[in-house]
This record gives structure tokens, sequence and C-alpha cells, in this order.
């Protein structure tokens, strides 16, 4: 049985996360600022309570909307495939060359037997999008759409300030959370406002464990540039080829402008300057042949 033709289906599944993240946030959003924070912050005066509310609703929509920004950029920017010129330059250049065009000439680069063309290096076919993409990382449910080349580092700036707001949102819902059975035993709070703040507190306990755990692999695929594919490709070199050194590595993502590192976007001369951001062209060490 060929599992593959099912990949399809994914994508359905994807537009569900779509309304799950949807409503995480409006359940996190209700609980910790117009539940809590807000009437805090109104209720308060001007003392360090008043302080302390204003400087959480403020980072909450901070991250909130640096997360909103992140996660929509990741989910509508194609993450690269391989351009229909891509293999008529190639067949221009070898004729030029007086070599043959046939799949042969092309071996060095690689060939999808899927698609029936080459294929850039690192570049890999996703079987939910039916296509080859460019440096290809995975498929990713949660976004609808494959983690490649040209999104990889929206992905991770998705992760991060994911794991940050989540993290946020245990720290200050942690106080209720401990008065709730007290709260609930002498009916002093409505059911609902109850139900509301330990839903919250428990989707974000739980998104906050498990993203720790893709926050930390991604950042050593990210120190060492690895994709999610290519640790499975490695088959236990001590030299990956592609491993310039984690300053020049983590650039080879996120762009030389320091002041676009924390933006889902990049500056035009990093787009222009940096061959590995289009995913047809990366550099590789010095000391391995390629």
């Amino acid at each position: 049985m060929n599992l593959f033709r099912f990949c399809s289906g994914l994508k359905v599944l994807g537009y569900f996360m779509i309304l799950l993240v949807a409503g995480v946030v409006a359940v996190s959003y209700y609980s910790v600022i117009v539940s809590t924070w807000w009437p805090i912050l109104i209720e308060s005066g001007h003392g360090a309570l008043s302080a302390l509310a204003c400087l959480i609703v403020f980072v909450f929509h901070f991250l909130l909307m640096m997360l909103l920004w992140s996660y929509f950029t990741v989910v509508f920017t194609d993450p690269g495939s391989v351009p229909e010129h891509f293999r008529r330059e190639l067949e221009g250049d070898n004729l030029e060359a007086g070599t043959s065009t046939d799949r042969g000439a092309f071996s060095s680069l690689g060939y999808c037997p899927k698609c029936r063309n080459v294929k850039p290096p690192r570049c890999h076919h996703c079987s939910v999008c039916q296509r080859c993409v460019l440096k290809m990382d995975h498929h990713c449910v949660w976004i609808v759409n494959c983690v490649g080349a040209r999104n990889y580092k929206f992905f991770l700036l998705f992760l991060f300030y994911t794991f940050l707001e989540t993290m946020l949102d245990v720290v200050v819902l942690l106080p209720s959370f401990i008065k709730f059975f007290s709260q609930a035993m002498k009916h002093s709070s409505s059911p609902g406002k109850l139900a509301s703040l330990v839903l919250a507190f428990v989707l974000n306990l739980a998104f906050v464990l498990s993203l720790l755990c893709f926050v930390v692999m991604h950042l050593s695929l990210l120190s060492t540039n690895t994709t999610s594919v290519e640790v499975h490709e490695k088959n236990g070199e001590v030299r990956w080829k592609y491993d310039l050194g984690k300053r020049k590595n983590f650039e080879q993502v996120f762009g030389k402008k320091k002041a676009f590192w924390l933006l889902p976007l990049y500056s035009k001369d990093d787009l222009d300057n940096i061959t590995s951001l289009q995913g047809l062209e990366f550099p590789t060490r010095s000391d391995i042949d390629p």
C-alpha cells in the first residue's frame, strides 16, 4: 500500500490547525487580558500592581503581534520551488559546452523521478504539496505549507514568539490557576470564567513543553546549517559540507542585517547578496570536496 497517496489529506487537516491556532489565541486573550489583567490595570490605581499589569498587557500584545505577523508570513510565503527556467538554463549551458542534456548530465545536481526534472542541491520532493521544495525542512500541518529555503526564518520566528507568548501566559495565569480550586469550592467565580482560565492554562502549558523541544531541535539544526531531512542524509559525517561555522550558518538563514533578525522579512541587500536565501545555490566548506 502506498501511504503517500493519503498525504493530500494533511492539507485538509492543516486548515483545522489554523482554526485551532485562532481558538487558542482567543481563549488565551480572554483569560489573560479580558478577565484577569485588564480589570487589574483599570481598578488598581497607580501603584506597583498597576505598573505590573500595564507591563503584562503591553508585552502580551507585542508578542501576539509578532507571533501573528510571523505566522501569516510563513503561511503565505512560498518556501521555494524549482523554477521552470532552471532546466532550460542548464540545457543551454550544456549545449554550449557540447554535452548531452539527458538525465545523466544533471546527476551531480539530483533528479526527481516524480517531477521528472532536475533539482538543485538540498532540494527534496514533498508528497503533500506534490512538488520539489528548495532546501526542504519538512511539511508543517500547522501552517498548511512546506518549510523551505524562503520561509525557514519566518518559521523559526513563529516558533520563537509562540514559545515566549505561551510561556508568558503560563506565568501570569499560574496564580489564578492556583486559586482556581478554592474559588470553585466557594463558587466565588462564574463557571464560564473558571473553565476558560483552566483551559487557557492547560493549553498554553502543553504548547510550552512541546515548543521547547522544537526550539531546541531547530537551534541545533540552525547551528550546523542542517535541515530536518538532511539529518538522515549526513550518515554520521564528521564534517558537514554546508557547516560554515555558527555565525555564518545563522546568516545563511537570518541574513546579515541585524535590524531584520527578529522581523519576518529580509533586507534587499541580503536577498540580493546571500544566494542561499533563494534556495538554488549554497556555499560549502573549502576543506571538503563538493
